[in-house]
């Protein structure tokens, strides 16, 4: 049945690194496995129920360093895409455990016997065309296209040593300042060691910042930050639903002190509600890929509706205030 594999996702517990879970796809079916990796036993296959499927996570959106729940993601397999790298722990000829478990193994030897496939591409004009998104990501333009150059002396003449000396000049000027802006993109091109090294946990520490400052603190361009985005699994840059989030704890926060005083029962709801939301912030840092619940868009609808109404009688008051001093 490996021969008519389409993909294969394994994942990792976040929490315990022993538990390995694994998504098979064959065509439309789809099977997931889970196993024990001991360090000092053997490695044994467990039942495994349902899990990525039911809670709605999608194929596409699976990519390698993807936290979903308590689970990681630390190897993806796609027929149609290149050979995957194969981490130590999956390695069948590095790690020998791996006969305990033929469901798992025959499967990864499969993938590491196929071939790569040979690049239709022209590696040059690859690096060529992501170093020119680089650049237009950081605000920079492509340098201008040289003039050509044209003959203004007559052959018929002999040349003034002084016009030529002035022309030698201009010359070496240009050609200084053509020298200059080639070592700016250099200095300025972000090294692909830095982005390789790049992690999820390295862009959770911005998200509560919009992308462009994000990848002004990274220090990468903003075309590279989106297509690390996409590698985790990303569809969006998750700033403006934290920042709605908490706007909602900042209001429900002052809500809670001003009933903390007249009704202690509300105060405790309120407050009840705050956690409730601070829980659902922390899983959207977690896994960005998140939507916020139907149940809080409504409560931040109402609430905006709340502070219109405020804001409208305030403004009522105050023009009858000035027309009535009038």
């Amino acid at each position: 049945m490996a021969h008519s594999l389409t993909s294969l996702a394994i994942f990792q517990g976040v929490n315990h690194k022993e538990m390995i879970r694994s998504l098979h796809v064959y065509g439309s079916v789809e099977i997931e496995r889970e196993f024990l990796f001991e360090r000092k036993g053997r490695y044994v296959e467990k039942k495994a129920k349902p899990l990525f499927c039911s809670e709605g996570l999608q194929r596409a959106e699976i990519s390698l360093g993807l936290v979903f729940g308590t689970w990681r993601c630390i190897f993806v397999f796609r027929s149609n895409h290149s050979l995957p790298q194969f981490p130590t722990l999956l390695c069948p000829s590095r790690n020998p455990k791996l006969v305990d478990i033929p469901n798992l193994a025959n499967v990864l030897k499969f993938i590491s016997e196929l071939k790569p496939k040979k690049p239709c591409f022209d590696e040059h004009k690859l690096l060529d065309l992501v170093f020119k998104e680089d650049r237009v990501g950081d605000g920079e333009v492509d340098q201008a296209k040289p003039e050509r150059f044209a003959l203004k002396q007559d052959l018929n003449c002999l040349p003034d040593s002084e016009t030529e000396s002035e022309k030698s000049e201009d010359d070496q000027t240009e050609q200084s300042e053509s020298d200059v802006r080639t070592e700016i993109f250099k200095k300025r091109r972000t090294p692909s060691q830095h982005v390789a090294g790049l992690c999820l946990e390295d862009l959770s520490k911005y998200f509560g910042v919009p992308i462009v400052e994000a990848s002004r603190k990274l220090n990468v361009g903003l075309t590279v930050l989106k297509k690390k985005c996409r590698e985790f699994g990303i569809p969006r840059w998750p700033h403006r639903k934290i920042k709605s989030l908490d706007s909602l704890i900042h209001d429900l926060q002052e809500e809670a002190e001003k009933q903390q005083e007249k009704n202690k029962a509300a105060a405790m709801v309120v407050a009840k509600k705050q956690k409730k939301l601070e829980r659902e912030m922390r899983n959207i840092v977690e896994r960005p890929f998140m939507e916020i619940q139907i149940e809080t868009k409504r409560f931040r609808q109402d609430n905006f509706k709340k502070r219109h109404r405020a804001s409208r009688a305030k403004k009522n008051q105050e023009s009858l205030a000035t027309s009535s001093s009038t």
